[in-house]
């Protein structure tokens, strides 16, 4: 009796193990001093390549002496331009300014200003852009909040009016340009928007227009009132590429170190939703209800002395970003070609794999075609794991970033193919997906205790220039990571007895729920809640037959009490600690959730339909599908004989689904998943096909036509042919 319950014991301990790591979070950051004064000065376009010692003075002292980080300028448009910029600042939300045809959208900022007296001003249309985001766009952004939350604001030139005006549209205080002397201006109220331009172009253009703005900013800090913070934020793009640009806080509280937040989670980098909760913050006022999507703005130290060395050369986040966006959709379209191309080109090797009845049938593949598949299987699963790798090389520096990140992901590939060939174990049925599966989750596993280097604007990573992740684990290395501690799982289980194999699922599976959903490390609630789901319904059928409705109950009963657990945890701090999980719990309980399920929805429908992923999703589901219902497809005899693989394959399948369809990226996830599993499966189903007729012979008998082994009438014994 004491040995039956040891299983249970151990799954129970695993569970708590990973709720008390899903528990632990890092201490809050200490709150910022408080500021009399805040002044905002934003340059659409303003990228830190732009800022020199001796051109910008100005900008430069304030990087040095200041708090700095690379903004990510996101806002409801698919491009953020100036007067989207500006409105979002205002807004503290996603917010869009709504185009008009025949304009350059990404021009300076136009609005429909009147004035009214010689104080203030009217933005006309403020009520109709208010409306308008209200009820065409998912944020539930409501511009002018920022204004609406302190007494007085000051506005100069067109952008600042922007963000500045009231949701009905009144600018308190407006100047179209800088006075001589701002001194008094910039001290009638406790927030003022300063416009320095818009910076475009490229060459000597884009020089003098940033040298306008580094010489009114220069105006700016010589009149700037006592105990105030100064703010400068490149607040868009000025054309229809997308950039990272430059963040500088600097006053009382914010001399030196990096600016972060809670919604980046990573030293060095700010949304630009940040700003509005940062200026409030900074004047000792809370944050409006409901309305904000951004966190206030802390400091971190470890920025180098030198702005040069923090933001410029080998440190060039914008230039890594950028290259990674191009290369990104490379990369996976032509990984999904090459495994289309190459299951295509399997499927005649594999018919001819299961050996046919009767006098006639083809002849077994050969064994250099067998070896030459394998090979390629391998690779195609090593694919992403050595782009990963590939990314902590600098091949974003070169002047063809996309051939030099190719070759090192190639030599990667190729290397790790042949270090799994060359391992002694490599006729054993299981151990090519055995070692790609360790090799996949090791490569993620190593990323994220590391500070997730790899990930950030790496080509299998995420790009801060997309503004949805800056931290932890990614779509993609969520799918590989899942995959590879689930395969490698069943993998092991194979090799104990069945009332052990979920104990082996519920270690490695908890040792996943933690990193992926710690906030030390994958920091994604939501795939910690998804790998939950998937190891519960592998543990369940691990011991073989099929999923039943008692294994189904069960599994969802242990998954309820992880999730629900976690979600107790999460609820229990306050709700600008919160994780994704906790945050969406407290919008759905006070009615406010509605917005967060509708940009879930819409992302995944727009990344469904522009994500070369989902055709990996696609192409794998279909390889799968051959090899489970085609009599050549083997892939039942190998569930058959390895049933702990059918419970990874079934374990994977849910973890995948739902955290690509309740994080809003649709197949992303299962995606990755199919790319770094389904070649190793495929293998392992042909090694179980050109095997399936083995066995004891009697002296004299064939394995028919194909076999091996035929008897020569001319020779007493048998002997291999061909």
């Amino acid at each position: 009796m004491r040995r039956v319950w040891i299983p249970y014991v151990l799954v129970v301990l695993a569970v708590v193990a990973s709720l008390g790591g899903l528990a632990v979070r890092p201490a809050p950051g200490a709150p910022q001093s408080t500021v009399d004064y805040v002044i905002v000065a934003g340059a659409a376009g303003l990228r830190w390549d732009d800022l020199d010692p001796q051109r910008t003075p100005a900008l430069w002292r304030e990087a040095t002496e200041g708090s700095i980080g690379w903004l990510s300028v996101r806002s409801a448009h698919r491009v953020t331009c100036p007067a989207d910029g500006w409105l979002t600042l205002g807004a503290g939300n996603y917010a869009a300014y709504p185009r008009v045809a025949g304009i350059d959208a990404c021009g300076a900022p136009k609005p429909e200003l009147d004035r009214p007296d010689a104080f203030g001003a009217n933005i006309t249309n403020q009520r109709n852009i208010v409306q308008d985001n209200q009820d065409r766009l998912p944020y539930g952004a409501v511009p002018g909040s920022l204004a609406e939350s302190v007494r007085c604001t000051t506005a100069v030139g067109p952008g600042a009016a922007i963000a500045a005006a009231r949701p009905f549209g009144r600018v308190d205080k407006y100047r179209p340009l800088l006075p001589a002397d701002p001194t008094s201006m910039l001290s009638d109220c406790v927030l003022s928007f300063v416009d320095l331009g818009t910076i475009t172009g490229s060459g000597p253009g884009r020089a003098a227009l940033v040298k306008q703005a580094d010489a009114v900013l220069a105006r700016i800090v010589a009149a700037r009132p006592d105990r105030s913070l100064l703010l400068v934020a490149g607040v868009s793009n000025t054309d229809q590429g997308s950039r990272l640009h430059v963040a500088i806080a600097e006053g009382k509280g914010w001399n030196g170190g990096w600016l972060t937040s809670a919604g980046t989670g990573r030293d060095g980098y700010l949304q630009l939703i940040d700003l509005a909760p940062t200026i409030l913050t900074a004047l000792g006022k809370s944050s409006p209800a409901k309305l904000f999507a951004g966190h206030a703005a802390t400091v971190v130290p470890g920025k180098p002395d030198d702005v040069a060395d923090a933001v410029q050369g080998s440190h060039n986040a914008d230039q890594r970003a950028g290259a990674q966006r191009g290369v990104a959709a490379i990369f996976f379209t032509v990984l999904g070609i090459l495994q289309f191309c190459l299951f295509a080109l399997l499927v005649p090797v594999m018919v001819r794999a299961r050996r046919h009845s009767g006098p006639k049938g083809p002849a077994l593949p050969s064994p250099r075609v067998v070896e030459a598949v394998e090979l390629a299987l391998i690779a195609s699963a090593l694919a992403i794991p050595a782009a990963l790798l590939a990314d902590a090389s600098p091949w974003w520096r070169g002047e063809h970033p996309a051939w030099i990140f190719g070759l090192v992901t190639g030599a990667l590939i190729v290397a790790g193919t042949a270090a799994v060939r060359l391992f002694p174990r490599y006729k054993r049925t299981l151990w090519p997906m055995t070692a790609v599966a360790g090799v996949g989750a090791a490569v993620i596993g190593v990323d994220l205790m590391t500070g997730s280097q790899l990930q950030l604007n790496g080509v299998a990573g995420y790009s801060a220039i997309n503004g949805a992740r800056y931290s932890g684990v990614g779509g993609v290395g969520l799918g590989v990571f899942v995959t590879g501690l689930l395969v490698l799982a069943g993998c092991l289980a194979q090799s104990v007895r069945k009332p052990y194999r979920p104990v082996v699922f519920v270690l490695l599976g908890g040792l996943g729920v933690v990193m992926v959903g710690s906030p030390f490390l994958g920091a994604d609630p939501v795939g910690a809640i998804a790998v939950t789901a998937g190891v519960c319904v592998a543990s369940a059928i691990s011991t073989g037959g099929w999923l039943t409705f008692s294994r189904a109950a069960w599994a969802a009963v242990a998954g309820l009490a992880v999730t629900t657990g976690f979600a107790v945890v999460d609820l229990r701090r306050p709700e600008l600690e919160q994780g994704s999980l906790g945050r969406f719990l407290t919008a759905l309980g006070d009615g406010s959730a509605g917005p967060a399920m509708q940009r879930a929805a819409t992302s995944n429908g727009e990344t469904l339909l522009q994500s070369p992923l989902t055709i990996l999703a696609v192409i794998g589901v279909l390889m799968l599908a051959f090899c489970q219902f085609s009599p050549w497809g083997g892939l039942n005899r190998l569930f058959g004989l390895h049933p702990a693989l059918r419970a990874a394959g079934a374990g994977i399948t849910v973890a995948t689904l739902f955290a690509g369809v309740v994080g809003g990226s649709a197949l992303t996830v299962a995606g990755a998943a199919a790319a770094a599993a389904v070649p190793t499966a495929v293998l392992s189903a042909l090694r179980v096909l050109l095997h399936a007729a083995d066995r004891t012979r009697p002296a004299g008998e064939t394995d028919g036509p194909g076999g091996p082994l035929l008897r020569d009438p001319g020779l007493a014994n048998p002997t291999k042919i061909g």
